[in-house]
Formats: C-alpha cells, structure tokens, sequence
C-alpha cells in the first residue's frame, strides 16, 4: 500500500514530469518555428545569390519571415547582395546572347541591359522595343565595333547593383541607331553579332522566340497559314517531293517570314564587327537564292504580318487591344512595333516567369500542379503590376523557400 503522504509524492512527481514534458513540447516547437524560418531564409539566400548569407543578414531575413511569412521581404532583402546581379542574373541571360545558348561568355552589352533592367524595375516589355542600353562606368567606352567596353566592366570586378556603376542610357544616343530603329536588346551589339551575321535574319527571329517566348518553330508550326510572303530561297518541291513543301516547310514559313520582314535593314558587318541599319534599304540577305522559287516573295520593305494571330497559335495570347486588318491580321514596319506585338503576348509573360522559376526553384515548372498554378498566378501578378522581373524573381524564390 502506498500512503497518502507517499501518494502526494508521486502525485507532485507526475505533475512535474508532465510540466516539464510540456515545456519541452512547447520549446521544441518554438525552436523548430525558429529553425525552419531561418532555413527559409537561407535558402532564399542561397537561391537568388548563389552564395550563403552573413550571420548579420541571416538574422534580418529570419525575422522578416517571421513578420511576413510570404518571403516576399526577405527575398528583396537577399536581392540587395551584389552577387544577385553580378553572378545570377548575367548566367540567367547570358545564354540568351549566343546561338550555342551557353553561359560562358563575356558580359556584354544585351546582358548588361537585362541585369540593369530587373535591376531597376523596367518594364520588362522594353527588352524587345525600347531605346534602352546599359553601360558601365569604366574605359574603354562602348563601342559599336567590339565588347572591350564590358569586358573591362566585368575584369573591374565591378558592382551591377549600383546605378553609378551600370547606368540606363538611351540607346540611340550611345550607338547613333535611330530612335525608330532600337529594338532593346535585339539592336544591341551581341545579340546582332549571333544573329544579324550572314544567313538571311531568320535566326534572329527564331531565337528571340526560343528566349522570350519559350517556344521554337517546331512547336507552333501551322500549315494552314497563307503562303504568300514565303521567300523565293525557300524551295516549293524539296527533294523534288511538293508534299514536303506542303506538309512541312510551310508551317513555320508562312507565319515566320510574314514576321521576320520586320529585319530587313539590319545586318552584322562581318568587316567593320558593327551593326548596320539602312533605311529604306533592304539588305542583299533577304532576295538570296531567288532562283529557288522566283514565283516567291521578294522583300521590299520592313513591313510584317502576323498570320499567327489566326489559328492555332492564337493560343500565344495576342494582345487583343491591337489595331488589326481586315484578314484579323496585326501588322507594321519595322523591328521596334514587331517586339512590341511579341512583348504583349501572354506567351512573352508567362516565358519570362516560367524561366525564373527553374533558374530560382531548379526545376521545370510543368511537372505538378500546384507548380503550374503558381506560374499563373505569378504570371498574372507580373502583368498587372508593370511587367517588374525583380518582382517575378521575389515572389518566385519566396514560393521556393519550403516548408
């Protein structure tokens, strides 16, 4: 038999086991809170920069997720790390420059307006349409004939997040194209280089759809499109075999070469390694191969069509604000109003988030729903609140930050 006075011992014994059960129960919980905060943190930090956070900063971003548990304000914080811009963002558009798609190779003058771009909250639309470039702050100046200029801004060792050091700049004052002829990144130096040289400027075409559109000629080919601005260096009977023609080739031509007119005054100069733009001109590439198909179409100017607007690539998302012809067909002249017609497509958006979210979460979006659903919803936050890819980046490697 236990007494009463023995009893009230193993009373008062439970009563401080359970007490002290409970405290730890509740202590592990706040660790725990504490912990996985601070893991977030570090992996919005590690995300966006590449590199851990000080102590310092890990400290800050913990307790600004603590405050917002969105991450939003912590990954604005990260952001503030020069690496961000130095290191994440020249890798993120530095394959968007060259044909190989690589990352390895030198910043240059397209790279350096993309950093300065997301930097400073620009409209990202800009990138295909506007008289926009950013240099640095160091010799040699710009040139139009070489990348010694940004070469040097990178050997510098220098710091992209700070505005004296890459400056915005109004690219027809930098590189004396006319305002009418800047196209954002597609009239800078590099990006003519990879795609303006030789050929027939199709390839400009194709890669500005690989790289703000996500999507390649393959994926949206129509065969149901009108032939009609079909060069003449395209043949009719490939092989000798008209189906070919008809059940392959004018798929991407007809929508492709109706839209790539708008390039017809520009062309790399292999001699002097600059940009050429002529007016009124068209440049000797677009009539080559004439006797291919004479009965083809002969460029005369810098006008384009876009037949996409129609059919199956209405799925692209046109912007439906656009005055069009009487065919339903948007048109224009010139490289500026055709990557204005790009920039406003949902596909021109939902590009841009769908590929922050595998350079910040480093995966592909597509795989899960609620992946999916995100890249939507990002996709429309992006839209409606001025096409800002620093905000895309925020509200990316918050989703990303884990639970």
């Amino acid at each position: 038999m236990i007494s009463i006075q023995n009893s009230k011992y193993v009373l008062s014994w439970l009563n401080a086991i359970s007490s002290f059960t409970l405290f730890v129960i509740v202590s592990s919980a706040t660790v725990h809170a504490g912990t996985l905060e601070r893991q977030q943190a570090k992996r919005i930090h590690d995300r966006l920069t590449g590199i851990s956070p000080s102590n310092t900063i890990l400290d800050t971003m913990e307790a600004m997720i603590i405050n917002d548990p969105s991450g939003e304000t912590a990954a604005y914080e990260a952001m503030n790390n020069a690496a961000f811009y130095n290191v994440t963002l020249k890798n993120f558009a530095a394959p968007w420059t060259n044909e190989e798609q690589s990352v390895f190779v030198p910043l240059n003058d397209y790279t350096a307006t993309v950093i300065g771009m997301i930097r400073d909250s620009v409209d990202f639309r800009q990138v295909l349409s506007g008289d926009i470039i950013y240099t640095g702050s160091v010799s040699p100046a710009y040139s139009n004939n070489n990348n010694d200029h940004y070469e040097a801004l990178e050997a510098a060792g220098s710091d992209f997040s700070d505005p004296t050091v890459l400056q915005k700049k109004i690219q027809s004052n930098v590189t004396g194209l006319a305002t009418a002829a800047t196209a954002g990144v597609i009239t800078s130096r590099a990006a003519a280089a990879a795609f303006f040289v030789d050929g027939t400027n199709r390839a400009m075409f194709r890669f500005t759809l690989i790289n703000h559109l996500c999507t390649d000629l393959e994926q949206i080919k129509d065969i149901s499109r009108v032939p009609d601005h079909i060069h003449r260096d395209v043949s009719r009977s490939p092989g000798g075999d008209s189906r070919i023609f008809m059940n392959n080739c004018i798929g991407c031509h007809a929508g492709m070469d109706a839209l790539y007119g708008a390039y017809a005054y520009y062309n790399f100069n292999n001699d002097t390694q600059q940009l050429d733009y002529t007016p009124g001109v068209v440049t000797d590439k677009f009539n080559i191969n004439g006797n291919n198909f004479k009965y083809g179409h002969v460029t005369t100017d810098d006008s384009w069509l876009n037949y996409w607007r129609n059919g199956q690539n209405q799925l692209l998302g046109w912007d439906s604000t656009t005055v069009l012809d009487e065919n339903g067909h948007s048109f224009g002249n010139g490289a500026k109003s055709m990557g204005i017609e790009l920039a406003n497509s949902r596909a021109f958006s939902r590009c841009q988030v769908k590929k922050v979210f595998k350079a910040v979460c480093f995966r592909e979006s597509d795989n899960y729903t609620a992946d999916r659903n995100q890249v939507t919803a990002i996709t429309n936050d992006f839209e409606n609140n001025g096409y800002d890819m620093k905000r895309v980046f925020a509200k990316t490697a918050a989703y990303c930050k884990g639970n």
